[in-house]
């Protein structure tokens, strides 16, 4: 495993039990193995040198090999050095750990105890990776004695999650953690792609508190904060010299996923059109480009240069023009990423801001204004056509929950993140927003919401669609005692998988040779009653019948968390979109 390292004495990487049986079958202990820290004391260094690193949250899900790290983390809450979340679904603690990492722009771990726990932590590890997001993974384990013998929940834990962790260890247990889990955190970005990180803690009983070993419940001695966010390298900083412009060219800047403010102020200071997605968060300023994507048949074939910011997976117009062969492509990339493996871009890697500057050039005389006019005429006609609609649509809704959103905003996958792609407006920006695109699966929604809500405590919006909100349904539960984000959840449901519709299975789909095996495999259509389901939970919930009932609930303070389901029509969203593109294609045209 790329970055792995291991505590001294590591167990064998077979899973062999470190020493022999006795022929009772009872596993030997040899006198190294008796000796060392107690599986308490080793707990708390672990949670020592997370808080040394800047973890401040960390998601607990119970077991019993896990106990010694439950006791240690209440004894850190308690002292204030550590805050921590309890979920008993292992899924939705990775993706709720992942979204306090994201929300609070620090690491954030996630423990679980031994066995298919840990297995359970995969998508959200997975989503970290390709998405460079700092998770850390504090696996619980049996002692290198019970390995290989048929231990009850005794499996092999190390290398569980293969290459994706930036960097790993297997700490044996009696062995203090503190130096793997410093290290493996202390690697990240320092010649290591942030990432995931996976700790794996062998623990031996007893697994409690004993009299010897009593928790502490008060401290003299509480760690000084760190800062809440890390300040923004330097090398991400636009000069504050006008750079020099060598050249004149038809460029474009594109702003995928996490692109961040740097793109909307290099294309300002460039004179460039920005075309940029939601979750970028540089969807701000005079030369952001409303529904780009539409408007790209018809201006695309002018461009002949592009930069990148960030990573652009949202529409297929745009990995067209990525695609291109006649245009040349500079990806800004001032440090290492994990979403792809060098040499199988096509674009020239640049990681300096006054190179960047040297190969876009600036915008050619009318270039800027030619993109302003197209995108001005598409978005008046894109909102003429969505007022003549008879009920409410998912641009419809994806356009006042965008200029509703005053604070945080996160996105699901499938169609509600590319409806508000195409209907979000420049002129206004929610504080953050943010969509799980590393591998932009729908699992783990509400809990990475979750997380980004209770981060810094801002209340957050969360736009998704009905299959996304049942996936991750386990989320509605929170413990007795446990802190309640303020998260309001905007549910789109059209009884299935509506983004199928405007893809080419759509279009087989009108075919009466494959609609009902179209309905069936890729519409999944269900009955569920999510109403039933939020009072089951003790969520708050309301059905929006209209677009005045919609702006009346956006209107309202997000204080805990809630439920607004607006039902629409799957079976007129391919005409729709049709229809838009039609429309926007005649006025840009024109």
């Amino acid at each position: 495993m790329n970055g792995t390292s291991k505590s001294p004495n590591p167990s064998s990487a077979s899973g062999a039990p470190a020493s022999g049986s006795s022929a009772a079958g009872t596993p030997d202990l040899s006198d190294a193995a008796r000796t060392g820290l107690s599986s308490l004391q080793a707990a708390r260094s672990a949670v020592a040198a997370l808080a040394s690193a800047g973890v401040r949250d960390v998601v607990l899900s119970p077991g019993s090999r896990s106990a010694p790290l439950a006791y240690a983390l209440a004894e850190a809450e308690l002292q204030d050095r550590i805050r921590v979340h309890v979920r008993i679904d292992e899924r939705v603690a990775g993706f709720t750990a992942l979204g306090l990492a994201r929300g609070g722009r620090r690491p954030a771990a996630v423990v679980t105890t031994s066995g298919t726990a840990v297995g359970e932590l995969m998508p959200a590890v997975m989503e970290a990776h390709h998405a460079c997001v700092p998770l850390v993974v504090l696996s619980a384990d049996r002692p290198a004695e019970l390995h290989g013998t048929g231990a009850n929940q005794t499996t092999v834990q190390p290398g569980l999650f293969a290459h994706f962790p930036a960097t790993a260890a297997d700490v044996e247990a009696g062995t203090d953690p503190a130096e793997a889990i410093s290290a493996a955190l202390a690697s990240l970005g320092n010649g290591i792609p942030v990432g995931p990180v996976h700790v794996n803690l062998q623990f031996r009983e007893p697994l409690t508190p004993g009299e010897t070993d009593p928790l502490f419940l008060e401290s003299d001695s509480v760690p000084e904060a760190l800062p809440a966010s890390a300040p923004v390298p330097a090398e991400d900083r636009v000069p504050a010299a006008d750079p020099p412009i060598p050249g004149v060219h038809r460029t474009v800047v594109v702003a995928g996923d996490g692109a961040g403010e740097l793109a909307a102020l290099f294309a300002l200071r460039a004179g460039l059109p920005l075309l940029a997605e939601p979750s970028s968060n540089a969807r701000f300023g005079p030369n952001a480009v409303g529904a780009y994507r539409l408007l790209l048949p018809e201006l695309g074939p002018m461009i002949e240069r592009v930069v990148v910011f960030g990573r652009p997976t949202l529409s297929r117009p745009v990995a067209g023009l990525l695609a291109r062969t006649d245009i040349e492509k500079a990806l800004y990339l001032p440090r290492p990423v994990n979403w792809f493996t060098e040499g199988r871009r096509p674009e020239t890697i640049i990681s300096d801001i006054p190179g960047l500057f040297e190969f876009a050039g600036t915008g050619a005389p009318g270039w800027l204004e030619q993109w302003r006019t197209a995108s001005e005429a598409a978005m008046n006609t894109l909102n003429n056509l969505l007022e003549q609609q008879a009920g409410l649509t998912g641009l419809q809704v994806a356009d006042l929950v965008w200029d509703a959103a005053d604070a945080n905003l996160v996105l699901g996958s499938s169609n509600v993140i590319r409806d508000m792609d195409l209907v979000a407006s420049p002129g206004w920006h929610p504080l953050d927003v943010y969509a799980n695109r590393g591998l932009a699966g729908i699992d783990g929604t509400i809990s990475t919401a979750t997380g980004i809500a209770l981060a810094n405590g801002i209340p957050t919006r969360l736009l998704l669609g009905d299959l996304t909100f049942l996936h991750d349904a386990g989320a509605l539960l929170l413990g007795e005692g446990e802190d309640e984000p303020d998260l309001q959840m905007i549910v789109l449901n059209d009884s299935g998988g509506g983004i199928f519709t405007v893809l080419e299975h759509g279009a087989l789909g009108e075919d009466p040779r494959y609609t009902a095996l179209v309905e069936r495999f890729f519409g999944t259509p269900h009955r569920a009653d999510l109403a039933a389901l939020c009072r089951g939970y003790g969520v708050r919930h309301q059905v929006i019948r209209s677009a005045d009932e919609l702006e009346a609930a956006l209107a309202e303070p997000v204080h805990g968390r809630s439920v607004l389901e607006v039902r629409t029509a799957r079976e007129t969203l391919r005409g729709l979109h049709q229809q838009v593109q039609s429309a926007v294609g005649a006025a840009v045209r024109s």
